[in-house]
């Protein structure tokens, strides 16, 4: 069964849901490029890994630590004579470091194993203030920095959008491709609720071929293959919430396909 969307698919960004798209979508991008890029480029899949601690950090429980009543201890003397506690312990949970996975796209030269385009699909972590956004912002300025080329896809509506500066309309989503060769300038795709996702090109060396990503098909692909249908409540808001606007467009479609 087909995504009852045009382009991205709200309830697909549900917690619940998203590593597993994320995964998927990294994943068939990867496949798709590879045959396109033979024998000049491989694709390889990479992972960025860090702690988080504080507001996400895990927990773990504690064992028990209380006082054994039945060691044999010598009987007090006026030299050894001591306070007894009278407060005994109580089992508590400290916070662990949280190791965190990111997956993204590298695009290498065979002959040189020069890394020519770095791809991205951000992660709710990426666009959250924490280590997370601070780790991504860090890599995302030393890749424009360099003669790398970059592609960003952005299809989460929460959190903040990475920064960028232009004469543009705020969108739900987007997609931005930078070529080494003309930054700063840099091409930005954003579309809504409403909208099919934009076909886009990957950059690569001057005077190369730039092979086409659909990613609306690629999506759409994911959703039948991981048979979302059967694992979303349409009955339901998605999460996060839409605007009032939104929600209002999302409910006729999903009635006007059975779904609600």
């Amino acid at each position: 069964m087909p995504s009852p969307f045009p382009g991205m698919n709200p309830y697909l960004e549900h917690p619940s849901l998203w590593a597993g798209i994320h995964h998927r979508l990294i994943t068939a991008i990867a496949n798709d490029l590879a045959p396109k890029l033979r024998p000049k480029y491989i694709v390889a899949i990479e992972e960025r890994v860090y702690e988080v601690n504080g507001d996400t950090a895990l927990l773990v429980g504690i064992p028990d630590v209380s006082v054994q009543s039945s060691l044999s201890l010598p009987p007090p003397t006026e030299s050894n004579l001591a306070v007894a506690p009278t407060t005994q312990p109580i089992e508590v949970m400290l916070p662990l470091p949280e190791i965190l996975t990111e997956a993204y796209l590298e695009i290498r030269a065979v002959e040189t194993e020069e890394v020519v385009t770095i791809i991205e699909v951000l992660s709710p972590k990426n666009k959250q203030v924490g280590i997370g956004r601070l780790q991504y912002e860090t890599k995302r300025l030393k890749i424009l920095g360099s003669a790398t080329h970059f592609v960003e896809i952005d299809l989460l509506r929460q959190g903040n959008p990475m920064q960028m500066v232009g004469n543009f309309l705020p969108t739900l989503y987007r997609i931005v491709v930078s070529d080494s060769e003309t930054r700063p300038k840099a091409k930005l795709y954003g579309f809504n609720l409403q909208d099919e996702i934009p076909d886009f090109s990957v950059p690569l060396r001057a005077g190369e071929p730039k092979p086409i990503i659909n990613l609306n098909l690629l999506l759409n692909d994911i959703y039948n293959q991981g048979s979302y249908d059967l694992r979303i409540n349409y009955s339901r808001p998605p999460i996060p919430t839409l605007s009032e606007a939104d929600m209002a467009w999302a409910n006729e479609r999903l009635q006007e396909q059975g779904l609600r």
